[in-house]
């Protein structure tokens, strides 16, 4: 990833936005906040969203989406079998949560889960992430020989698995739900070769 300086104002606005939902929700991330942090003015904001906040907030989560999405391809792209690649993947979680001081969790999943019911948009920002979490979880499964039917099933579980240890990790401050995790999701994956 390029450095704040390095990208152009709107990547900026789209990154600290996507970052702060991330810590602290859609509700309590205003504008004035993200033109201070993005180094922009709220003319920058409105003009690349006309929309205003919330369509700024669909772009964070989709920026998010992107972000999580390379996240996992990394992670399963280190392993050649599944079981061990998800072992891998909350491996990588749980140190990235560490390293953030427990605050940067799923990218996604704290903007879905205020907006739920309320900001539509944002909703399915959100279920299109998860969708498409699911389908590298399932191309990998398939790729190794799993059944069409199992590998869609297998990557619902591990996709929700690992999105509830992590927020169990978040809020224990320990890596333990997410590699506990990570241990039994591969103990799963084996079960069904």
């Amino acid at each position: 990833m390029r450095p704040q300086h390095e990208i152009g104002t709107r990547e900026r606005i789209v990154r600290t936005t996507s970052r702060l939902m991330q810590r602290q929700g859609y509700e309590a991330t205003g504008l004035k906040q993200i033109s201070q942090e993005a180094q922009a003015t709220l003319g920058s904001i409105y003009h690349f969203f006309p929309g205003g906040k919330r369509e700024l907030a669909v772009e964070a989560v989709r920026h998010g989406d992107r972000e999580f999405a390379q996240f996992i391809r990394a992670s399963f792209d280190s392993e050649d079998d599944p079981a061990a690649a998800i072992v891998a993947c909350s491996r990588d979680l749980a140190k990235g949560l560490r390293a953030s001081g427990w605050l940067d969790g799923c990218p996604v999943t704290t903007a879905a889960l205020e907006s739920a019911g309320r900001v539509p948009e944002i909703q399915q920002a959100a279920e299109n992430a998860y969708e498409n979490w699911r389908t590298l979880v399932r191309d990998k499964l398939s790729r190794s020989g799993f059944a069409d039917d199992v590998a869609h099933d297998l990557a619902y579980s591990v996709i929700n698995m690992l999105e509830g240890a992590e927020l169990s990790a978040q809020m224990s401050q320990s890596e333990a739900p997410l590699k506990i995790a990570g241990r039994h999701l591969a103990r799963l994956v084996d079960s069904y070769r």
